[in-house]
């Protein structure tokens, strides 16, 4: 029986990992052994960085509202903890917007966490 080389379905997986490589640097591009080696390594950071994305978000809010809060005069973590006691339910990407666009909303917000603080 004679061996295939040329098929269809050979040139419809080449074709469909070349497409995926489209846009990598040279031969990652180009060749498809290292295009495949590249697609192969590409799909694991995706798949990685997905959940990384949202660690990496919620550091970032904890460090804006950290930020407006020092300027307030309290510390992130008393703040948080004012929060809770007070039954005020907000997550941080909301407080994070808050303080960037709404600084008299936020400052509310820290003068409630305070004054639970000190009860």
């Amino acid at each position: 029986m004679p061996r295939a080389v040329d098929g269809t379905r050979r040139k419809e997986r080449r074709k469909k990992i070349l497409e995926l490589a489209k846009g990598y640097w040279g031969k990652r591009s180009k060749l498809f052994r290292t295009a495949k080696d590249q697609v192969m390594k590409s799909l694991v950071y995706a798949y990685r960085d997905r959940r990384r994305k949202k660690r990496d978000f919620r550091s970032l809010w904890i460090a804006r509202i950290s930020a407006a809060c020092r300027a307030e005069g309290i510390t992130y973590s008393r703040f948080i903890n004012g929060l809770q006691r007070a039954n005020i339910l907000i997550n941080r990407k909301a407080l994070s917007n808050l303080a960037i666009q709404d600084p008299s909303a936020f400052k509310i917000l820290v003068s409630k966490a305070k004054e639970t603080l000190k009860v």
